[in-house]
C-alpha cells in the first residue's frame, strides 16, 4: 500500500491497485491537475518495489542479468530490462549504484519475483539479495519548475543535472536522495527517496515548502506520460521485445550475453522490427485494445488512449505494423473511426522523455 494513506486521504485522494500495490488515482479534477504539472510543478507517491543487492560479485552479478550496462560509479543509475528466452521483457527497472550497494527499482510487483530468481543463481558469487520495498518511499516532482522546486528545499547539495545521476542531502533534518530522472513526462523531473518512516515530512516539504507543488496521482501520471510519448511498462513493454517498443535507452548492444540478447541483436541486425510504437490522434478516445486498421487491413492494436488535457482532443499510442502510417481507422463502441499517425511526442515540455520510442531509421 502507498507509504502515507491517511495524508493522501486527508487530501481527498481516490486510491486504486497498481501491480499490487495500494497508489492514488487521483485528488479530484486530474485535468486541473494535469495543467499545475504541465505549467508549474506537481508531487506524486510512486509505489515502486525496491531489491537491495549487497557484496563484491554485486555490480558483475547484476550486469550480466539486465540489457544494459550498470554504472561501476557511486551516484549513478540506469535503465534496464529483465528479458525472458524468447527476448520479450518481463521487467523494466532502474539500477543504482549506491556505494557499497545497489538500489534496484522495479514496478511493485516484480520486487519479490527477482529477489528469488536471482537468490537461486548466486552459485559462488559474493552477493546477498534482499527485497526492501517497505524501507523506503518514493516522491516524484515533474513540471518546468521542478529544478526550481528541488533547490528551494534540498540542503547539503545541489540538484543533479545529468540524468539517472543522484545526490545526498536533506529536507526538513531528514536524509534523502535526490535523483534527476528521464524525462518520462516530458519535463524537468527527480525522484527523492528516503526512509518510510520520514515520508510524512518529506512529502510535506515537497509539497508545502519553497515553492508549492501540487499533488497528483497515477491517472494524471499516465496522461502526462502518454502525451511525452513514454511507453510504460504494464501497458506498452510487457511482453513484448525492446526493439518493438523502441527502447534502445535500456539496450546496450555492446555487452556481453544477457537472457534474450540473443535475439534482441538478432532483430537489431534485421534493420527493423516487424512492428513500432506509433502516436495516433483520433475524434473519440478508443479503449486499450482497440483494433486500428488502414483500409480493410488489421494493423495493429492501441496500448494506451486519453483525451489529452493539454491538446484538447484524443490521443493514443498503438502498436502497428512497422510501415503503418497516415491516415487509418480505430475501432470505437463497434465502429471504425477515423485516426492519423502523428509524431511523439503530443506536447514537448521543458524535457524528452528518454524513453521517446526511436527506430535504426529515424
Amino acid at each position: 500500500m502507498t507509504v502515507l494513506e491517511a495524508v493522501h486521504e486527508a487530501h481527498g485522494a481516490t486510491f486504486r491497485e497498481q501491480g499490487g500495490r495500494r497508489v492514488v488515482d487521483h485528488y479530484g479534477r486530474p485535468e486541473r491537475t494535469h495543467a499545475a504539472v504541465r505549467r508549474v510543478v506537481g508531487v506524486c507517491e510512486f509505489g515502486y518495489g525496491v531489491v537491495t543487492v549487497t557484496g563484491d560479485d554485486r555490480i558483475d552479478f547484476v550486469d550480466n542479468a539486465v540489457s544494459n550496462r550498470v554504472p561501476s560509479t557511486d551516484g549513478r543509475g540506469v535503465y534496464a530490462l529483465l528479458l525472458d528466452p524468447q527476448g520479450k521483457i518481463t521487467t523494466d527497472m532502474y539500477v543504482y549504484n549506491a556505494g557499497e550497494r545497489l538500489l534496484v527499482f522495479t514496478p511493485p510487483a516484480r520486487a519479490d519475483p527477482i529477489a528469488e530468481d536471482w537468490a537461486e543463481k548466486t552459485f559462488i558469487q559474493d552477493v546477498e539479495i534482499e527485497v526492501a520495498t517497505d524501507d523506503f518511499a518514493t516522491f516524484g516532482v515533474h513540471g518546468p519548475k521542478a529544478t526550481e522546486k528541488i533547490a528551494s528545499v534540498l540542503n547539503g547539495a545541489a540538484s543533479p543535472d545529468e540524468g539517472l545521476a543522484f545526490v545526498r542531502g536533506s529536507m526538513a533534518d531528514t536524509g534523502v536522495t535526490v535523483i534527476r530522472d528521464d524525462g518520462l513526462a516530458g519535463e524537468e523531473g527527480y525522484t527523492v527517496v528516503c526512509t518510510a518512516d520520514a515520508a510524512e515530512d518529506v512529502f510535506d516539504t515537497l509539497e508545502n515548502r519553497g515553492m508549492n507543488a501540487a499533488p497528483f496521482g497515477y491517472r494524471t501520471w499516465e496522461s502526462l506520460t502518454l502525451e511525452a510519448g513514454t511507453p510504460l511498462f504494464d501497458t506498452e513493454l510487457e511482453g513484448e521485445i525492446p526493439n518493438v517498443v523502441g527502447v534502445r535507452n535500456a539496450l546496450d548492444f555492446e555487452k556481453g550475453c544477457y537472457v534474450g540478447q540473443e535475439v534482441v541483436s538478432r532483430v537489431e541486425n534485421r534493420g527493423q522490427p516487424s512492428r513500432r510504437l506509433v502516436g495516433l490522434t483520433a475524434d473519440a478516445v478508443p479503449e486499450s485494445g482497440a483494433a486500428v486498421f488502414a483500409g480493410d487491413s488489421a494493423v495493429g492494436e492501441v496500448t494506451r488512449a486519453v483525451d489529452s488535457p493539454t491538446r484538447e482532443e484524443p490521443v493514443a499510442l498503438a502498436l502497428v505494423d512497422y510501415d503503418t502510417a497516415g491516415d487509418l481507422t480505430v475501432r470505437i463502441d463497434g465502429e471504425e473511426r477515423a485516426a492519423t499517425v502523428v509524431d511523439l511526442p503530443f506536447v514537448e515540455g521543458s524535457d524528452e522523455s528518454a524513453r521517446l520510442p526511436t527506430y535504426p531509421d529515424a
